[in-house]
C-alpha cells in the first residue's frame, strides 16, 4: 500500500488527483516512476475518449521574448469557460506559447502538412544522396527517416517539449486533459520574428 508521502509526492509531480495517484501507486507496487508511467497511459486513454467532444471555449495567449524580436500568439480551446479561466489551462497555453517562440513550428499537427511541402523536402534529400553510391533501398529508408524527423520538427504537437524532452507537446496536452477533465485542442498559432 502506498504511503501518504508517496501519494503527496506523486500528486505534486503530476498534478493528478490523490485518488488516481493512490490507484497508480497501488498498481505500480509503490514504484513512483512506474506510477507516473501508468498515469501517462491513463491520461492518454482519457484524452482519446474526450477527443470527440466539441471545444467552443478557450483563450488566445501570447508570448513576447524579452528581446522584443520574437513573439507567438496561440488559439487554444476547451469545452467550458470555467476551464478556460483556470490557472492550469492558462499555464498550459503559456507553455505552448514558449514552445512556439523557441522551436519555430510551422503546423499544428503532422496531418496539417501539405504533400507539396513534403515533396520539396523529399527532393532535397534525394539530391543529397544522388551520388552517394548507396543502394536505392537504403537511400529510401534514410529519406523516410529524415522526413519523419522533419515532420516532428515542423509540427507543434510532435515537437519534444523544451522543458522536458521525454514528452512532446501532444503528451503535455493529453496530461492536461486528464487533469482538467475536458477536451483541449490547439486550434492555430502564429509566430513572429524580426
Amino acid at each position: 500500500m502506498a504511503s501518504i508521502e508517496q501519494i503527496k509526492q506523486l500528486r505534486e509531480e503530476t498534478g493528478v488527483s490523490p485518488t488516481e495517484c493512490k490507484k497508480a501507486l497501488a498498481e505500480a507496487k509503490g514504484n513512483i516512476e512506474k506510477a507516473k508511467e501508468l498515469l501517462r497511459i491513463w491520461g492518454k486513454t482519457i484524452a482519446d475518449k474526450k477527443a470527440t467532444r466539441e471545444t467552443k471555449k478557450g483563450l488566445v495567449d501570447s508570448y513576447i521574448h524579452p528581446t522584443l524580436k520574437t513573439g507567438a500568439l496561440l488559439d487554444i480551446r476547451c469545452e467550458s469557460d470555467f476551464v478556460a479561466k483556470s490557472e492550469e489551462f492558462k499555464k498550459l497555453a503559456h507553455e505552448i506559447c514558449l514552445q512556439i517562440a523557441a522551436m519555430k513550428p510551422i503546423f499544428v499537427k503532422e496531418n496539417d502538412i501539405p504533400e507539396e511541402f513534403l515533396d520539396g523536402e523529399k527532393k532535397i534529400y534525394k539530391e543529397q544522396f544522388k551520388n552517394s553510391g548507396k543502394p536505392q533501398k537504403i537511400v529510401d529508408q534514410i529519406i523516410e527517416g529524415k522526413l519523419k524527423k522533419y515532420k516532428e520538427e515542423v509540427s507543434l504537437l510532435s515537437q519534444p517539449w523544451i522543458k522536458d524532452d521525454s514528452k512532446n507537446i501532444k503528451n503535455l496536452v493529453e496530461e492536461s486533459i486528464a487533469k482538467i477533465g475536458e477536451n483541449i485542442e490547439v486550434k492555430r498559432f502564429v509566430r513572429y520574428e524580426i
